[in-house]
């Protein structure tokens, strides 16, 4: 398990996901269905791809409803095709109904994420190069959009503002140039007495030269540069610091920029532009039974 994830944000995530969703209460449910129903529905794989959150799906059924049967079929990062089932939950046909949209919402999106990593990866596969997620993800979605990358293959890069240092070109240009983030960066550490990595981005060769002068870094991104470019900025580099390539980069460009050699490649696309995957959760019929 990351760093990231423990029961403890797990529960906090599903409380606020059911307080979203259910409020007073699921009345479709109440209405239309007998409060002691059994039931038992399968979770359906629709499309091809990685499946992610089945793990997360049987924590949220236990949540709602401890007295939930869940058999899980297959295993988070497994590839899967159309037909396949994931799982199989049994119980009180109430709890399935009310927690059949969060079980969804969540793996639906956190199979497209680890399908679109997976993807990627492969095509690097040759390489040394890390395929890393960043911070454009889904505000309170995050910890399991960067689950679905590690499932999917990939690497996490920071969780979030307060566990790395990042200094990026707006910080640069309000401090003043690369000298100045920097130094001021350790001056802040060595007061809070804090202990962190740090990164600093870099726009073009000369900013890496600037970089390379005043030192005291742990990564240099290479942001919004080409392949090219690159090559000479790892070989400039030379092993002092590890090199991160950033910058709209994607499946058309990403085996260039794997192949000039950075040890990182971190790209947004992995959690803001993916397509979900098409799963479903299809009741399977019952004798009608009578409820006093």
């Amino acid at each position: 398990m990351q760093d990231y994830l423990n029961q403890e944000s797990l529960q906090k995530f599903i409380q606020a996901a059911f307080l979203e969703d259910v409020g007073e209460g699921d009345h479709s449910t109440l209405a239309a269905v007998p409060s002691g129903q059994q039931g038992s529905a399968n979770l359906l794989i629709k499309e091809a791809g990685v499946i992610a959150g089945l793990e997360l799906a049987k924590t949220i059924f236990h949540y709602y409803d401890p007295d939930l049967q869940v058999q899980l079929l297959l295993k988070d990062g497994q590839s899967v095709k159309a037909g396949e089932t994931g799982l199989i939950v049994s119980g009180k046909a109430a709890s399935i109904l009310t927690t059949e949209r969060l079980v969804l919402n969540c793996m639906q999106r956190m199979s497209g994420i680890a399908t679109k990593t997976k993807q990627l990866n492969d095509l690097i596969a040759h390489t040394g190069a890390k395929l890393l997620d960043t911070r454009k993800t889904t505000p309170n979605f995050r910890m399991l959009e960067k689950w679905a990358v590690s499932i999917g293959g990939g690497k996490n890069h920071r969780f979030a503002l307060y566990d790395m240092i990042m200094l990026k070109d707006n910080h640069i240009d309000f401090a003043g140039g690369i000298p100045q983030a920097i130094k001021s960066t350790h001056a802040y550490l060595k007061k809070q007495q804090l202990n962190l990595k740090i990164e600093i981005e870099t726009r073009s060769l000369e900013e890496v030269q600037l970089v390379l002068d005043q030192g005291g870094v742990d990564i240099i991104m290479l942001d919004n540069m080409d392949p090219a470019t690159m090559m000479k900025a790892v070989k400039m580099i030379d092993g002092q610091y590890e090199t991160e390539a950033s910058g709209g980069i994607d499946e058309t460009t990403i085996v260039a920029v794997a192949e000039s050699g950075v040890d990182f490649i971190s790209v947004g696309a992995l959690t803001h532009q993916v397509k979900s995957m098409d799963i479903s959760l299809k009741a399977l019929k019952h004798p009608q039974q009578t409820v006093s």
